[in-house]
């Protein structure tokens, strides 16, 4: 019995801790530039940091460009989205 209470505390605890990813998906509608520019004002990027991740998500399709907490990973996507990029937040 209690090493079922301790494996069930573990898991609970585990998926409280597990961080969130956002990710920012290709699309054929912005330009790079732009792209390049939504990073620095939205995630606070400088312009070599956010051009690696706008190849990223040029070249492999997608990119986790912010990691951490759930309810700041949302408001994120929400900026994002406000910016017309396709993003979204999975778990790491």
């Amino acid at each position: 019995m209690a090493d079922t209470l301790t494996q069930e505390k573990t898991r609970t605890e585990e998926s409280v801790a597990r961080p969130w990813n956002v990710v920012v998906h290709n699309d054929p509608v912005n330009l790079m530039s732009y792209v390049t520019m939504v990073f620095q004002r939205v995630l606070g990027f400088d312009r070599k940091r956010a051009e690696k991740h706008m190849m990223e998500v040029h070249k492999a399709g997608r990119s986790v460009v912010w990691t951490g907490e759930r309810e700041k990973g949302e408001m994120i996507v929400q900026q994002l989205h406000g910016f017309l990029l396709l993003a979204t937040i999975e778990k790491d």
